[in-house]
């Protein structure tokens, strides 16, 4: 299987990159980044591109793929629901529409958020926008999964680009074992993420998977 990444750089997107490098049915991965990810690896080839909406320089890097990974996402804390829109809606629906037209049996796999609302009528925008971005996805024409992580555990020394989450992390450590065992409807960590998404194409997923089917996916996976 070929996948295609976008949002490598991120903490998610970190986790999932790890996982389908390790994972031995991932022959490679394209990640399309505004930035160098800093990592080798005999699958991994990186895509450059200073405006990820703007795609039609690298068009032909990106064909023949059978899985989008869209790791892509910004907080909501401090920007109008114009500005998140952008990034959230705007922008994820421009990389998607071009990788269908490119890949028209893809499979899209959009990591969304626990709590996202479907309706886009409720009282927080946050929920709203990703709402709106899930409901565009699911009615494109290919197969489509939104995957729903509540809190994200990251693992094998993976960090996020905002500090204070990392000091967030560092300060649960102790606790994670508990969190992962008494809430699997809530809580997963960046492995476990990775591997569903993988085993959801397998699979021929589609549709919403919520926290405790991505936990249940993982377990499907074998990557070692």
């Amino acid at each position: 299987m070929r996948i295609l990444l976008f949002g490598a750089t991120g903490m998610i997107g970190q986790g999932v990159l790890r996982e389908c490098l390790a994972d031995r049915g991932v022959s490679d991965v394209v990640a399309v980044a505004r930035r160098p990810i800093d990592q080798q690896h005999e699958k991994l080839r990186e895509v450059i591109v200073a405006d990820l909406a703007d795609l039609a320089a690298v068009e032909a890097s990106l064909t023949g793929f059978g899985a989008c990974f869209l790791c892509m996402g910004v907080s909501a804390l401090g920007l109008s629901e114009a500005e998140y829109t952008a990034v959230t809606y705007d922008l994820t629906l421009a990389i998607a529409t071009t990788v269908i037209r490119l890949n028209p049996g893809i499979t899209l796999v959009y990591v969304s958020g626990q709590g996202t609302d479907s309706s886009e009528r409720g009282r927080s925008m946050w929920a709203r926008v990703k709402g709106r971005t899930e409901n565009a996805l699911l009615a494109l024409p290919v197969r489509a999964c939104m995957f729903r992580p509540g809190l994200i555990i990251p693992l094998d020394g993976i960090r996020s680009r905002t500090g204070w989450y990392n000091a967030v992390y560092a300060l649960m450590r102790p606790v994670n074992p508990l969190l992962l065992r008494f809430f699997p409807g809530s809580v997963t960590t960046t492995q476990r993420l990775g591997r569903a998404m993988i085993a959801a194409v397998r699979g021929a997923r589609r549709g919403v998977v919520e926290v405790a089917d991505i936990n249940g996916l993982a377990r499907m996976t074998a990557t070692r």
